[in-house]
């Protein structure tokens, strides 16, 4: 089995993103970094990635792994399965980096390097075993964004680039195989032609730093996070499809509209009109509060994704298949006589208010996805209430013990109180750790959905349901079942 050890040989912006998904993701991370402050710079984006990224997910992630940092490269890279190098864009640099790594580094591991702009082969030159190194280059926030662009060469065995396209997977990201090299691979090229005309905009007077990004952020950049540029593209064509889009819209590439082939020389003037107008635009905020900013609109839009399991939210859902640890059926818990976990997750940023804290509306998401999993596992599921029968919920009491907070980790616990007849009482303990942080009660009728009367639950329900709560009978009544407001 392979070990989940990672080597990151460059903790900067990227670098310290590289760890930080790595860490999340259930594998001990070894940092090499000169910079006397990599550690400080490196916790500081293990903070943030904490609070974000697993709230992408609607299970717990993995256990996080062991972070240590090394004196040396040697240390640092045995025995990683995966190094990453994200050190400065100067090839001889790499070169000495890669001949350093491969001195101590297992013969196995993938070395993926974070460049934006060098092929492979050039990385390669003159290597101990060119075939270990790849462009794995990334997004930032790496711990957030999953796209990573992995490039080999005529050099890479099928198997090292098999083997990184699994790791890439194991961590929750989306390894775009680049089958041919090319300078700036795939989506740099795009990016590099945007900033080209955007610096031509700003220089000629058209539009301010602040007004190209609004132009982005309110318009295409929405279209293009979901669903990229030919099926943006294809569904402006309408019925007729890309055909007529081209038809109509392919003229205008002759048009003389952008200056994409010429650009302009990036004089002292000219990078001074673009640092005062991003320095207006944003010099109000440091970098820390840009950054929780931009985490907090890329979990809330990727979070809308998954709730439509397209884009990059399907992915987040098929980590979160990978992920689950709560069972799907009674039969496979382990012991019947307690209390049945049926939520563990962590809390994300859009489940927050203007306290700070978890608000009403998502504890009652939170018992109800309870109750949902409590029902599925009883064969209340899908298949079951598509032939006519299912539970309504007819009341239910929710007390907030504590505060909930964005990136904690919950696990909610179900007793069932009642589960004989058309009844099903259950009691919900949410907890963060050992501390109790709140309980719902739940008043569930079975009905017919054809009637939508109450009726007796099918036996494919109801034998399983009478064995959870026979399991249960012994249990003591929990504290606060049975309350109202105001009454003790």
């Amino acid at each position: 089995m392979q070990n989940k050890v990672a080597a990151i040989v460059g903790g900067g912006v990227i670098g310290g993103g590289w760890a930080a998904r790595f860490l999340l993701m259930g594998w001990d991370v070894r940092v090499f970094d000169p910079d006397p402050d990599a550690e400080r710079k490196i916790n500081e984006v293990l903070a943030n990635a904490r609070r974000s990224l697993p709230g992408l997910s609607d299970v717990a992630l993995p256990a996080e792994g062991a972070l240590s940092f090394h004196d040396s490269i040697a240390e640092a890279v045995w025995p990683a399965a995966w190094i990453q190098e994200s050190v400065p864009e100067r090839l001889d640099i790499k070169h000495k980096t890669y001949a350093e790594i491969q001195a101590a580094c297992d013969a196995g591991a993938v070395i993926g390097s974070s460049t934006s702009g060098y092929k492979p082969s050039e990385l390669q030159q003159d290597a101990l075993r060119p075939e270990q190194i790849v462009v794995a280059h990334p997004f930032n926030p790496v711990y957030l964004l999953p796209l990573i662009e992995l490039v080999p060469s005529y050099k890479n065995a099928p198997q090292i680039v098999e083997n990184a396209k699994d790791i890439l997977d194991q961590i929750g990201m989306y390894p775009l195989h680049v089958r041919a090299e090319i300078d700036a691979h795939i989506a740099d090229r795009f990016l590099e032609a945007v900033w080209r005309e955007a610096l031509w905009l700003i220089k000629d007077g058209v539009a301010t730093t602040e007004e190209i990004d609004n132009a982005i952020r309110y318009g295409f950049g929405l279209r293009w996070a979901q669903m990229g540029l030919f099926e943006t593209y294809r569904i402006a064509g309408g019925e007729a499809g890309m055909r007529h889009f081209i038809e109509q819209f392919g003229p205008c590439l002759s048009w003389p509209w952008t200056k994409l082939m010429d650009v302009p020389d990036l004089t002292d003037d000219l990078i001074d009109q673009i640092a005062d107008q991003s320095d207006t635009q944003s010099g109000h905020m440091t970098i820390r509060e840009l950054e929780r900013a931009r985490d907090n609109n890329l979990v809330t839009i990727l979070r809308g994704l998954k709730a439509q399991d397209f884009g990059a939210g399907a992915l987040l859902n098929k980590q979160d298949d990978r992920l689950k640890n709560v069972v799907k059926h009674i039969d496979l818990v382990d012991d019947l006589s307690v209390p049945i976990v049926t939520v563990s997750r962590a809390i994300p940023l859009d489940w927050t208010d203007y306290n700070g804290h978890m608000n009403e509306a998502r504890y009652l998401q939170a018992f109800g996805d309870a109750t949902d999993q409590l029902m599925a596992m009883i064969g209340c599921d899908a298949d079951y209430i598509a032939s006519g029968g299912s539970y309504f919920t007819a009341e239910t009491h929710i007390r907030h013990l504590d505060e909930v907070h964005a990136g904690s980790k919950i696990s909610i616990d179900t007793q069932v109180i009642a589960g004989k007849g058309k009844k099903l009482h259950l009691f919900h303990r949410m907890r963060s750790g050992d501390q109790l942080l709140a309980t719902g009660e739940h008043m569930l009728i079975h009905v017919s959905l054809e009637t939508r009367k109450a009726s007796e639950p099918d036996p494919r329900v109801a034998v399983p349901l009478a064995k959870v709560a026979q399991a249960h009978a012994s249990l003591p009544l929990p504290e606060g079942a049975g309350a109202a407001v105001g009454k003790r």
